[in-house]
């Protein structure tokens, strides 16, 4: 029973990460700070959206298995089939059709896209899974720095926002995906994912038999589970 929810809570924590990073794109305030990057590409050169996720994620993934040095494990390497289907999955879920005309209605769906991101990512990083490449750095920076995930969030999302306003006035001489939306979810959605495991951790671990350990080391659970 303890696999099933440990599954039922991992498998909807991806949905509610996909439906975040989706929403960012519906509030017309910009996207989500972590596929701004890879949402520019698609902007400016016409490339797909899943694919250039999928470019995006794979640079994430490098990062954090540089990151991690010698802690590097096979498992981490999950990521690359995850980011092939959770690309697809975003592609998929872009096509909902969503609009509002009034600025506090689009800050509501914003709230809605930044909590749907922060439960998400909280979510899957607790059960000790495979992560988004994306969320994977982040819980590597913050075991790193020892400072949560959350924290780490905050750093990924500064670095994409840095990245995406380089690369799209560079390429296009405008910045593109950036907006006030996209500024505020950088500083938001961390801490909202800090107060999701200040309040939920325990409950959600014990829910799915899971030991109260390797609070940012998510990774590192999943390859001693499977020695």
């Amino acid at each position: 029973m303890d696999r099933i929810w440990r599954g039922a809570i991992y498998a909807a924590g991806m949905i509610s990460l996909a439906i975040g990073l989706t929403l960012y794109t519906k509030t017309g305030l910009g996207v989500s700070p972590v596929v701004s990057v890879s949402f520019s590409i698609t902007e400016i050169w016409g490339i797909n959206y899943a694919l250039s996720t999928f470019g995006v994620y794979m640079l994430f993934l490098a990062v954090q298995l540089l990151l991690k040095g010698k802690a590097r494990r096979p498992g981490d390497l999950l990521q690359i089939p995850f980011s092939l289907v959770f690309g697809l999955l975003l592609d998929w879920f872009s096509l909902v059709q969503i609009r509002f005309y009034t600025l506090w209605q689009n800050l509501l769906l914003l709230f809605a896209a930044m909590a749907f991101t922060a439960v998400g990512m909280s979510m899957m990083v607790d059960m000790r899974l495979v992560l988004s490449p994306a969320d994977g750095l982040a819980d590597t920076i913050g075991k790193c720095t020892g400072r949560g995930v959350g924290f780490g969030k905050n750093i990924v999302d500064l670095s994409c926002v840095v990245v995406t306003c380089a690369v799209s006035y560079l390429f296009s001489g405008r910045i593109t995906a950036i907006g006030l939306g996209t500024l505020i979810a950088m500083i938001c959605v961390g801490r909202l994912a800090a107060l999701f495991q200040l309040l939920f951790y325990e409950p959600l671990l014990r829910r799915a038999g899971l030991p109260e350990a390797h609070r940012c080391g998510a990774s590192e659970q999943l390859a001693e589970e499977s020695a």
